[in-house]
């Protein structure tokens, strides 16, 4: 690694400029935004991963402060996501930590910073964004629902069913944000952990999505919450309903997850071309229930034994 201070200083403020260019082309070329909205992290990861948490951070700082000079001071959310993404990504691959420890610290990280920022707009400035959002949402799907009674064959929906439909969509709100920002970040990662490595990085690598195994908990897990909702039934509206529905989405996600891990196990075992395991990829959305119950087959019985006829470990 470069350790002339000179250099350092030089390739600190190219990483900053670099940064504030993508942030800036994210914030006013829509079209552009769309690619370099998943680079925007990379000058800070490069940086971190070339040199010292202090000097790291350094740069992460000016660079939020040059790029809110440039942009404005709404980009500040944007700009501060990005960067501490970054500078997590890179001090990770430094210090030669796993892929999946790397997706953890970034995600919850991310994620964190998010919820406070959320607490700090609607706290001091009075500005609810979830709730603008869910404004929004409704009066589009009531716009479409008075549409909808105008065109025959189409069922509309009553103004109770929309209720309802929104009260899932408030209580669920959690796991859906949390499961975002985690997809984000696996893209983010995604796109620029190659990127990294040929710049002269050192970059791990996941194990094969094929072999994903997930503790046997989680099957008991989502038992016990299963049982909860159906026999205990919690009173609709409260924390316990909410904090069991979002862990219920959680985990069924997981078990399918599971599900299309085995779907391309079984591919990968019977020499299947892999453009077979894409489409069941892409099928297992609208079949969710069936490769859910694959999951949780997958995760309780030894069933990738029958395929190898070897026992599991």
């Amino acid at each position: 690694m470069p350790k002339n201070k000179t250099q350092q200083l030089t390739q600190g403020a190219m990483m900053a400029v670099i940064f504030t260019a993508l942030l800036a082309i994210t914030s006013y070329i829509p079209i552009l935004s769309l690619v370099t909205i998943w680079f925007i992290s990379f000058p800070i990861a490069w940086y971190s991963a070339m040199y010292d948490r202090k000097a790291s951070m350094i740069v992460a700082v000016v660079s939020i402060g040059v790029s809110v000079l440039v942009t404005g001071i709404m980009s500040l959310p944007l700009a501060i996501i990005f960067c501490l993404a970054g500078f997590l990504i890179g001090d990770t691959l430094r210090m030669k930590k796993s892929k999946v420890y790397l997706f953890m610290t970034t995600g919850i990280s991310v994620l964190l910073s998010m919820a406070i920022m959320y607490v700090i707009s609607v706290k001091l400035f009075n500005v609810d964004s979830l709730k603008i959002m869910l404004e929004i949402a409704r009066e589009s799907y009531e716009r479409s629902n008075e549409l909808a009674k105008t065109m025959p064959g189409v069922k509309a929906l009553t103004v109770e069913q929309l209720e309802q439909m929104f009260d899932l969509v408030t209580m669920v709100m959690p796991t859906m944000i949390t499961m975002s920002v985690f997809m984000i970040t696996f893209i983010i990662i995604t796109v620029n952990l190659p990127l990294l490595k040929r710049f002269g990085i050192t970059v791990p690598k996941f194990a094969p999505f094929k072999d994903l195994q997930l503790p046997r908990s989680v099957l008991w897990y989502y038992m016990l919450v299963l049982i909860v909702t159906l026999f205990i039934k919690p009173e609709s509206g409260s924390f316990a309903d909410m904090a069991f529905l979002n862990l219920s989405f959680i985990l069924s996600t997981l078990l399918l997850l599971q599900g299309i891990s085995f779907i391309h196990y079984y591919v990968h075992e019977q020499e299947w071309p892999k453009w077979i395991a894409i489409v069941s990829t892409i099928l297992a959305l609208p079949l969710y229930s069936f490769v859910t119950l694959l999951g949780i087959v997958d995760l309780g019985f030894n069933i990738r034994a029958l395929v190898t006829g070897t026992p599991r470990k």
